[in-house]
């Protein structure tokens, strides 16, 4: 890039900068403006304008609003008071917005519970959520009902959609003798501030139970004023989302990015990648919010008249370099807006510039403005390196670190309100950092910064792993992988083999007709080096995701390489001349006895 090709980039980034900044001008913990006041301003601004369309039904900016004031004051008709909290256990719907938006009217806290869960999962994230209600409809009510008896406290259901089986928890019939009128504000949330919790939203929970993290006020207008500026929407731009709405990306960066700024949401149930294209084209959208995976799944679905459609922006996270030129190519997209961040986190940069595969830019000459730093990372005990002194080291350019971001609490974008349980909070937080007394929050994420400012994901903390003395990115790995002719999806991850040092690679991939192992072999060893290399392959019938899409490994690591626990799943072994065999129980018996050659 030249001198003036650089200028131009640096305007064009201050500029989206100093736009993004201004839209969270006045986001102070002591406001009493929350962000249902936000969403209120946009009704009053546009209130005929469509601002939802769900399966055939469209709500305006006002019917909304109204339906939001239901909600709000049959909370405060139930006896459900400022500071309490609401679980809302519902797949996307039209109602889902109206819920919570209406719940912060009056000062209460709705606890966003993921509808995919089930058992014991469920139960926890209803007992942490600490509420006495629970907002459901006809597709989630059995999961609840399942475990309701194990709650170890009452906990009274609600039902939208028609079809409560007990006509006192039809909330949709109790909503019509309830006033439309918006509450008075000075009396309906008397006291309540923007520090004040506004949501829960639930951690993807990978590798684990999920977590509740708190997102007051403040956060939950930074995320949506934030992406209304960075995303440039316009009252005539339609956002559509496929997205969870129990999620932060798809229910607080996307649905601010349309109804901050009189958009219209175009709301499906759940993602579909055959639908998708005929959907953003039939509606007419221009836009639309992603996950990494999201955009994997369509690039790996068959040409399609519709592929080439008029959306200018897709915007999100996650996105590997290889998908997003795909993206770019075959769909034609304006532009992709990457970016990074996670729910609870203190940390957020974006890549305004369109740089393939950074999810974000901070210039050398902006640095000291943001509360981001890497610093060097001993993968063996999963702890940043501390020196001589105890205090953290910086990752200089192109070296590997996990990214922190310093927690300051009396800024609302850098502060690090943590989750409903305090000790789950305590663990995410790094003191004396760099002085005495200073507290970061880490991300546990690894990321590296090139000289002109970008960062680049790496992994996840725990994802990378040692072998032969050196650390696997599994990131990496799948992005080699990811090139293979007939591989459709990669999740890499590490397996303890007895008697040897670290863990050993290993692949499960998802494959279509065309698929040779030994292409796979090929791949690897050429663009890979000889300890990245997965030393087991494993050829999948189907992926276990999140509700995020995030690939969940804790189940595949524990199964490892045992031809017996893999529901008889191809497994294949790395020869010591680079190629892939069948691994039977007599190979398995061979490498646990140590006579195996990778």
């Amino acid at each position: 890039m030249g001198f003036w090709g650089r200028v131009q980039r640096e305007v064009r980034f201050v500029r989206a900068l100093l736009r993004t900044l201004n839209r969270l001008k006045g986001i102070e913990g002591s406001s009493t403006q929350l962000v249902c006041d936000d969403i209120e301003a946009a009704v009053d601004k546009w209130p005929q304008r469509p601002a939802i369309e769900f399966e055939g039904k469209t709500l305006t900016y006002s019917q909304l609003d109204a339906m939001a004031n239901r909600y709000a004051h049959w909370a405060t008709g139930r006896g459900i008071k400022r500071g309490d909290t609401v679980a809302l256990f519902m797949p996307n719907r039209l109602e889902y917005v109206a819920v919570w938006y209406g719940l912060a009217k009056v000062g209460v806290a709705t606890a966003l519970i993921n509808n995919n869960l089930t058992g014991a999962a469920l139960c926890h994230c209803l007992k942490i959520s600490g509420a006495a209600h629970l907002v459901a409809d006809a597709e989630t009510a059995p999961a609840f009902e399942a475990v309701r008896n194990d709650l170890g406290r009452s906990m009274m259901e609600w039902i939208v959609g028609g079809s409560a089986a007990r006509a006192d928890r039809d909330l949709d019939r109790t909503l019509k003798g309830v006033s439309s009128l918006r509450p008075t504000r000075e009396t309906a949330r008397y006291g309540v501030t923007a520090k004040d919790t506004a949501l829960y939203i639930y951690t993807s929970g990978t590798t684990g139970l999920p977590k509740a993290a708190r997102i007051p006020h403040t956060r939950a207008q930074t995320y949506m004023r934030g992406f209304a500026a960075s995303t440039e929407a316009k009252p005539d731009d339609k956002i559509y989302i496929v997205l969870p709405l129990y999620h932060a990306t798809g229910g607080l960066c996307a649905v601010g990015t349309a109804l901050l700024n009189g958009g219209q949401i175009v709301l499906k149930r759940k993602f579909s990648a055959s639908q998708f294209w005929d959907d953003i084209a039939s509606h007419g959208c221009t836009m639309f919010v992603y996950i990494g995976e999201l955009c994997r799944y369509l690039v790996n679905q068959p040409e399609h008249a519709t592929d080439r459609t008029a959306v200018k922006l897709a915007f999100g996270n996650g996105l590997r370099p290889d998908v997003w030129e795909k993206m770019l190519q075959r769909f034609r997209i304006g532009r992709i807006l990457e970016f990074y961040g996670s729910t609870e986190g203190n940390v957020s940069i974006l890549n305004f510039d369109g740089k393939l595969g950074a999810i974000g830019r901070i210039p050398k000459f902006l640095a000291g403005r943001f509360n981001v730093k890497l610093v060097r990372f001993d993968v063996e005990t999963e702890e940043p390196i501390r020196n001589a002194q105890g205090f953290c080291i910086p990752a200089p350019v192109g070296e590997i670190g996990e990214a922190i971001g310093e927690i300051k609490s009396d800024d609302p974008r850098s502060n690090f309100t943590g989750y409903a349980d305090k000790s789950a909070t305590e663990k995410k937080i790094l003191r004396d950092v760099f002085t005495r007394g200073d507290a970061w929050f880490r991300t546990g994420d690894l990321l590296k910064q090139d000289s002109e400012g970008y960062f680049y994901f790496v992994d996840r903390v725990g994802d990378t792993f040692r072998w032969k003395g050196e650390n696997v990115s599994t990131g990496e790995v799948a992005e080699v992988l990811g090139q293979v002719p007939g591989v459709t999806e990669v999740n890499v991850y590490g397996v303890e083999v007895p008697g040897a040092e670290g863990r050993a690679g290993m692949a499960g991939l998802l494959t279509e007709e065309g698929f040779d192992i030994a292409a796979v072999a090929k791949a690897v060893n050429e663009g890979l080096p000889a300890y990245a290399r997965p030393v087991f392959i494993r050829l999948q019938k189907a992926f276990e995701t999140t509700g995020t899409f995030k690939y969940r490994k804790m189940d595949l690591v524990e199964q490892g390489f045992d031809p017996d626990k893999v529901d008889g799943e191809p497994l294949f072994v790395r020869t010591a001349e680079g190629a892939y065999d069948p691994l039977t129980a007599e190979t398995r018996a061979r490498i646990l006895a140590g006579d195996w050659r990778f």
